[in-house]
């Protein structure tokens, strides 16, 4: 039995998602041949190249003359006459320098501002001129934007088809399309772990199932997690696969591999939503296995020299689920109960070490939805022990036991970046949408930390269901009085997300109306409206305005990610340097 493991576009190229070496480990300790492919590091790889942006640009010229007067019938949308013109203009100097750009974003010279930031630049435009034959599509280093809606099932189904507006189509049939019809795999399972990736997943799905391949094609991930009582109601969208596995895919996928060497009863494969002639059948679900009982996560087969980063980094996990779980905006769980395990501090240090030895590597990020209390003490404590060998960073709560003490025995552990969910300062909010935390204990880890040589990464949003403009502007007054102790943030609005509490009970949260569109059969993110407080729009509004008021970054590129940053922040550790504020204008810090 041979499973060929697939994870699409669009995810950070800078570094490996978990999915597929989480499940490729699993398997493969359970005999079964495994083939994995990072199709994210790949894709863009091969679009970063010369011969790829010429080829774009004489699609360019094909499609809208060399003037760029002409206007092709067949497209969703025409972009501006003097975008074209830019590419036209730019696009064979990009050609040229595009390579050299990937080169030096994956050295040291990275960390030199004034010479990475032209590369950076470069590899943003080259994207630019990629995307334009396929417009309004759009691929960036952060996210994809399709030409279809891709919470449409019929869009969808056109989507996967189309030619003219579909980047993926050329790239998947010319390149892991062949080499899946020249290895017969059994099983092809398709990761999709976020919206951007859709469009790709099932366009992948689509060309197997086109090609006429003997493979059974199955599909994952977060997002078809949040979609599976969806998927039961549109059996069209089956057309593409022939099953999606739901929530952890271990014992699912190997479940399924020996399913399918057997009678091919796929009613004995648990999590299993599968296509049985006319009908769409959904199996039992199955307790997720504990992360204790799990191999460390294999890397081998994943393109490690091909990732946009200046170091290996490597993603782990040390625990599965969030040991909080109650946060009212986040549907982590997807609306099952939340089931929490998490490594025991030896087992992880034990992984770390292993990575270091296998790949090289000295940076690990912590993937979890936050570290635990009980790891962040126990963690920088084990790896002091052994020299403090690697720099790490994870995601954390503002929790009132993370002190001073903990705060710089960490950094002496390695930790570089710790990102917080902030979300919001003002203290009603914060009760409202059930955060557990208090500005008080935000205040002095932020102080603490950054005191203690921490990179401080926030996340706060505007708009949750009965925010005021007055508790938007606490938030903002606690940015600023932190100035110096935030070196960067991720901000944005409240969004009403599929199986979260606000969406499962919105009147509790006042939540007055969720919209749902019956087109957008295969949505994750609604519309709403609120019986008080700021709507989705003024909340749009402030998060504009507080955008125009940040200061500039002589180099963007640092920030551009959270690999990026994590980098960063341990390049700036190693040498000496201060953690750099997020809000104050560089030039003043001189």
């Amino acid at each position: 039995m041979k499973i060929m493991l697939l994870f699409p576009p669009n995810w950070t190229p800078s570094m490996p998602h978990l999915a597929l070496p989480t499940l490729t480990a699993y398997l493969r300790g359970n005999g079964i041949e495994v083939i994995q492919r990072d199709l994210n590091a790949t894709t863009f790889d091969e679009i970063l190249t010369s011969g790829y942006i010429r080829k774009s640009l004489t699609r360019l010229r094909e499609y809208y003359g060399q003037d760029a007067s002409r206007h092709p019938k067949e497209r969703r949308g025409l972009p501006r006459r003097e975008h074209v013109l830019w590419a036209l203009s730019e696009g064979e100097r990009l050609a040229r320098e595009v390579e050299a750009a990937k080169q030096i974003i994956r050295s040291e010279q990275f960390f030199d501002g004034a010479t990475s930031l032209p590369a950076f630049e470069t590899v943003i435009q080259a994207l630019e001129v990629a995307s334009m034959p396929f417009f309004p599509a759009s691929l960036t280093l952060q996210t994809y934007i399709s030409a279809y809606p891709t919470d449409s099932s019929a869009a969808l189904l056109q989507a996967v088809r189309d030619e003219h507006h579909n980047i993926f189509l050329e790239l998947f049939r010319e390149g892991i399309l062949r080499e899946i019809a020249r290895e017969h795999p059994d099983i092809v399972g398709i990761s999709i772990p976020s919206m951007p990736q859709m469009l790709a997943g099932m366009t992948l799905a689509y060309l197997v199932k086109d090609a006429g391949l003997d493979c059974h094609v199955t599909v994952g991930g977060p997002h078809i997690s949040m979609l599976r009582d969806e998927l039961v109601k549109v059996p069209a969208i089956f057309s593409l696969f022939d099953s999606a596995v739901v929530f952890d895919g271990e014992v699912p996928l190997l479940r399924l591999a020996e399913a399918l060497s057997g009678d091919g009863d796929l009613s004995t494969v648990p999590n299993l939503v599968y296509r049985d002639g006319d009908a769409i059948r959904v199996t039992e679900r199955k307790v997720p296995e504990k992360i204790s009982d799990l191999p460390m996560p294999d890397f081998d087969g994943l393109p490690l020299d091909r990732y946009l980063a200046p170091y290996l980094a490597l993603p782990l996990l040390t625990a599965r689920g969030c040991y909080f779980g109650k946060c009212a905006f986040c549907n982590v769980g997807y609306g099952e109960a939340e089931s929490f395990s998490q490594l025991r501090v030896e087992q992880l240090v034990e992984q770390m070490t292993a990575l270091r030895s296998r790949y090289g590597v000295r940076h690990i990020f912590f993937s979890d939805e936050a570290i635990s209390p009980k790891n962040l003490r126990a963690l920088p404590l084990a790896l002091e022990t052994i020299g403090a060998p690697f720099h790490w960073g994870g995601c954390a709560r503002f929790e009132r036991v993370i002190t001073r003490d903990l705060l710089e025995s960490m950094q002496r552990g390695g930790c570089r970046m710790i990102l917080y969910g902030l979300e919001s300062a003002s203290e009603a909010i914060m009760d409202r949408m059930l955060k557990g935390t208090r500005a008080g204990d935000m205040s002095r880890i932020l102080i603490d930390g950054s005191e203690a040589g921490i990179w401080n990464h926030t996340f706060f949003f505007f708009g949750f269901p009965g925010e005021t403009l007055e508790d938007a502007q606490a938030t903002v007054n606690f940015l600023y009085q932190h100035k110096p102790h935030i070196h960067s943030a991720a901000m944005g609005t409240f969004l009403m997300e599929r199986y979260s509490p606000a969406h499962q009970f919105p009147q509790r949260f006042g939540v007055s109306k969720i919209v749902e569109e019956p087109e957008k059969d295969l949505a994750i993110y609604f519309d709403y409206e609120v019986a008080q407080g700021m709507n989705a729009a003024f909340a749009e509004t402030i998060a504009d305005r507080f955008m125009e008021t940040l200061p500039d970054k002589p180099f963007p590129q640092f920030y551009a990610n959270d690999v990026y940053r994590f980098l960063y922040a341990s390049y700036l550790s190693e040498k000496g340097k201060p953690m750099v504020p997020w809000l104050i204008p560089e030039p003043q810090q001189a």
